[in-house]
């Protein structure tokens, strides 16, 4: 019996988009059961899709019509429909254990914000619909796929979904400015004096204060994270800790290197990426 009771070759197909997305979570989801991680692989591909979709280059009329067409095949799973291998290993996911359809459509919209507009200086209520829909979303589709449907592990997907989010805009923070993009609130820049044109923040004295600022709260939500996870059931939450670990490791060492030098890339070292995969596989 294959996992999930899906096809092998849909299975093989939706695994290797996995695996050439290069994804660091790819670490996580095999500390999962086998029909537990063919779900964890199918979410995956899902949002990756989608954030291809919006990301790649072309016509904005294009992106739009290519996410609306992700609404109308996710209502169709909702009514037992399949059209590829993602959405065949999706429709058991989603039945076995009960993913909810609005976050799938969240994780669209989140995708549509970053389509429809580049986005320069969100604000705060802005920034956290945004972490909601790309992270959060996904967190909750992701802790009912790792056995745990429960509200304390809604709150786990609310927090770690943050704590990671802000995590990537601070290791970003230059890449993005290169493209035009800026993801720091527009509150804490104006009290910090910096400008919202992301090529004259990137320069501007005042960004590290913003920086340090939105390290701060990612800490916060790794915190908050890790208390919800001690009312979850302790193994569906082994991948949400390893996730979290490996996050968390990344923001120590951008706070190591320092928020003067944006644009010196820093990344966890395999060496320390095998010691959290070890301790939380055992």
């Amino acid at each position: 019996m294959t996992p999930l009771g899906a096809a092998a070759a849909d299975l093989r197909e939706v695994e290797a988009l996995v695996l050439r997305a290069g994804t660091s979570f790819y670490r996580g989801m095999k500390v999962l059961a086998a029909d537990r991680r063919a779900a964890m692989y199918a979410i995956y591909a899902f949002c990756r899709i989608v954030d291809d979709v919006a990301d790649e280059p072309g016509p904005l009329a294009e992106k739009i019509a290519g996410l609306a067409a992700w609404r109308t095949r996710i209502a169709a799973l909702y009514d037992g429909r399949t059209d590829d291998a993602v959405t065949r290993v999706l429709l058991p996911a989603i039945q076995r254990y009960d993913l909810r359809q609005a976050d799938f459509l969240a994780v669209i919209d989140g995708m549509q914000m970053d389509a429809e507009s580049v986005i320069v200086a969100p604000s705060l209520a802005e920034l956290d619909l945004y972490c909601d829909r790309v992270a959060a979303a996904v967190g909750r589709l992701s802790v009912r796929a790792f056995g745990d449907a429960s509200p304390a592990a809604d709150d786990v997907a609310w927090h770690l979904g943050r704590a990671l989010q802000l995590t990537n805009i601070l290791r970003d923070v230059a890449e993005d400015a290169g493209r035009g993009r800026l993801y720091l609130p527009q509150e804490w820049l104006h009290d910090a004096g910096v400008p919202t044109d992301p090529a004259r923040a990137l320069r501007h004295p005042g960004l590290p204060a913003v920086c340090a600022r939105m390290a701060t709260g990612a800490h916060r939500h790794f915190t908050e994270a890790h208390a919800a996870m001690r009312r979850c059931a302790p193994q569906a939450m082994r991948p949400a800790r390893l996730m979290g670990a490996s996050y968390s490791a990344l923001l120590h060492r951008l706070e190591r290197r320092g928020w003067d030098t944006l644009d010196e890339p820093v990344r966890v070292p395999k060496w320390q990426k095998a010691l959290i995969a070890l301790k939380y596989a055992v």
